[in-house]
C-alpha cells in the first residue's frame, strides 16, 4: 500500500468566496458543497481535489504549506489570478526555473512557475 494525496484543503473564514476564486483560477468546478466544506473537482486527471473549508478562526501568519503549480507563459498566468483577485507576492530564481508567489484573497500563498525562463 502507498500514500496518495487526493485533496489538499484550504481553511477560510468565507468557503463560498475563496471556492470562487479558485473555481475560475483552476478552471475547475465545484464536485460536492456541504455549505461550510466545498470540494472542488481536480482539473488534471491524475491531480488532487482542492477542498475548501471555512473556520471559525483566521490562520495566524504564513501558512506552511502551499502548492506549486507551473505553467508555459508564467507572466500571463500571474496577471489572469491577479485580475481574478490574488496578490502577487514576490518572484524568485534558480537556474532553469522562475516562480511567482501569489496570495488568494484569504492571503493563502501559492506558486506559479515556468521552466527554462529567466528574470
Amino acid at each position: 500500500m502507498s500514500l496518495t494525496i487526493e485533496m489538499i484543503t484550504i481553511d477560510t473564514g468565507d468557503a463560498r468566496k475563496l471556492a470562487e476564486f479558485w473555481t475560475a483560477a483552476l478552471n475547475t468546478t465545484v464536485q460536492n458543497d456541504w455549505g461550510e466544506f466545498i470540494v472542488l473537482a481536480p482539473n488534471t486527471e491524475n491531480g488532487p481535489a482542492l477542498g475548501i473549508q471555512q473556520v471559525p478562526d483566521a490562520t495566524p501568519g504564513k501558512n506552511r504549506v502551499h502548492f506549486d503549480s507551473h505553467v508555459p507563459d508564467r507572466l500571463a498566468e500571474v496577471a489572469r489570478l491577479v485580475e481574478l483577485g490574488a496578490t502577487e507576492v514576490a518572484v524568485h530564481s534558480v537556474p532553469g526555473l522562475v516562480w511567482s508567489v501569489l496570495a488568494d484573497p484569504d492571503g493563502n500563498q501559492f506558486c506559479v512557475g515556468q521552466a527554462g525562463e529567466e528574470l
